[in-house]
């Protein structure tokens, strides 16, 4: 069993496990108005992002698959978190018993593919240690930006989901096929 998150490297990031000194730039992003604006009515409080923290390193040894802390190299700035998870969220379709992918980044580093290196390096670990898996994943239907990135990694759009009596986009990046 994994225990904790797996060290990756690509050209400008670092995907680590997160470390209790995370905490202020981990608040820092999910205090941003503008970074969850497509998560939830109010930034989150420092308090619940460490119980998010928390959660992403708790996630690890007893799924075997978890967040991961995103690293710039450049200059070890905690820059935003990526991985998978299974929720047991109560929505339609269940996505129960499936690795749901899910990323947040800081705004400082939207629009320079920071995102989407972390997430192909993320989804090819998955795909080497777990196998071909199918990935789904929920994003808000006003996100673009992350509806876009989706499309990039290969999810497809598949029919409106509801989540919390909302509709909700769900998209799915089948297992390759090899």
């Amino acid at each position: 069993m994994i225990r904790s998150a797996p060290r990756l490297e690509t050209e400008r990031l670092i995907l680590r496990d997160f470390k209790r000194d995370d905490l202020d730039s981990l608040a820092e992003t999910l205090g941003d108005p503008e970074v969850v604006r497509h998560l939830t009515a109010e930034p989150i409080s420092r308090e619940d992002s460490l119980r998010r923290l928390f959660v992403a390193v708790g996630q690890w040894p007893v799924t075997g698959m978890g967040m991961w802390a995103v690293e710039r190299k450049s200059d070890g700035k905690l820059v935003g978190h990526v991985g998978f998870f299974d929720m047991e969220r109560d929505m339609q379709p269940s996505l129960i018993g499936l690795p749901e992918m899910g990323w947040i980044f800081h705004t400082s580093v939207h629009g320079q593919g920071i995102a989407r290196e972390a997430c192909e390096a993320a989804l090819d670990w998955l795909d080497a240690t777990h196998g071909p898996i199918d990935v789904p994943a929920i994003i808000s239907l006003e996100n673009t930006p992350s509806l876009k990135l989706a499309e990039r990694l290969g999810f497809v759009r598949e029919a409106d989901g509801m989540y919390k009596g909302e509709p909700i986009a769900v998209v799915r990046r089948s297992a390759p096929r090899g």
